[in-house]
């Protein structure tokens, strides 16, 4: 008798340990850590040191900003310019454009070629000096079989009116890799974002893509009625955190519905009333039972 009681007693351990077990919805399989940019605290944003450091700190996806050269290369690159990541204005001076009484220089105007001239690397940091500015080629054959890959698809309508498709050339580069169908890759699971709902219906519809998608959110939206909407062209969300801290009830909400809830960004030194980037993601994984996290800190993920 002893020995059925135990093996009950047992049994119902075991269902409420699973049942303490943090859970998150698909295409997640945990709470799990992005690195935004790659490592980017620690390392120039977009570069392949950065991804490279993402990977040593344990990321479960690698982030790469899309944007599209002149000649229809995709490049990672957070800003549709390069004068703030790179050293543009002194290898191309006389090629600056005029935009809100400031100097920048348009990635579009750029080839790839002449691209790869930049250092990418120096203004994190002179042990960085050299480091390149990398195609989204390159990105994939750094962090494939180690990692998930969550592209963002960067201001596709400026590019649009350019000529330049931002949606077909991921989809087409994603495809080379073997990497455009869900499962294709177990170990290089890919989502794809994007604050253009626009350019996410036209994955779905015009490219028959069935890789999971998630609308970031900046502001507003965040009605149940909103979700509803969304859920029409996207798997989840992907809010920042004043969203989020400013309507909880977001996160069950869009849970409801089947959505997965992604919250960006976390990095040291704007954590607001936690001490700490550690502490404010595990009250947002924890507390909040947010599904995914970008963090410029990978790092610093709570992993208990």
């Amino acid at each position: 008798m002893r020995w059925i009681c135990a093996l009950v007693v047992g049994s119902w351990a075991a269902i409420a340990s699973a049942a303490d077990q943090p859970k998150a919805l698909p295409p997640y399989t945990k709470p799990t850590l992005i690195a935004h940019r790659g490592a980017s605290a620690d390392a120039p944003e977009h570069t392949i040191a950065a991804y490279e450091l993402a990977l040593k700190h344990g990321a479960d996806f690698v982030e790469p900003d899309l944007q599209l050269t002149k000649d229809g290369v995709l490049v990672c690159l957070h800003d549709t310019t390069l004068e703030r990541t790179t050293d543009v204005a002194q290898v191309y001076p006389d090629r600056a454009k005029e935009a809100n009484g400031r100097k920048t220089w348009p990635v579009a105007e750029f080839t790839w070629a002449e691209i790869q001239k930049l250092d990418a690397g120096s203004w994190k940091g002179a042990k960085f000096a050299g480091a390149r500015v990398v195609t989204f080629q390159q990105m994939i054959d750094t962090v494939k079989g180690k990692a998930g890959i969550i592209p963002e698809t960067k201001a596709p309508e400026v590019y649009g009116k350019l000529g330049l498709n931002m949606e077909k050339a991921l989809m087409e580069v994603l495809k080379a890799n073997k990497l455009d169908t869900p499962g294709a890759d177990p170990k290089t699971p890919i989502i794809i974002q994007s604050f253009s709902a626009a350019s996410l219906k036209v994955l779905r519809k015009d490219h028959g893509c069935k890789l999971p998608l998630v609308y970031l959110l900046g502001a507003g939206e965040t009605s149940k009625d909103d979700l509803k909407r969304t859920k029409e062209f996207a798997d989840g969300i992907a809010p920042n955190k004043a969203l989020v801290l400013a309507r909880p009830g977001l996160v069950a909400d869009a849970h409801e519905l089947g959505m997965s809830v992604t919250v960006w960004t976390f990095r040291s030194g704007q954590t607001g009333k936690f001490k700490s980037v550690r502490e404010e993601m595990a009250h947002f994984l924890k507390e909040l039972k947010v599904d995914a996290v970008f963090t410029d800190n990978p790092d610093q993920f709570p992993k208990e």
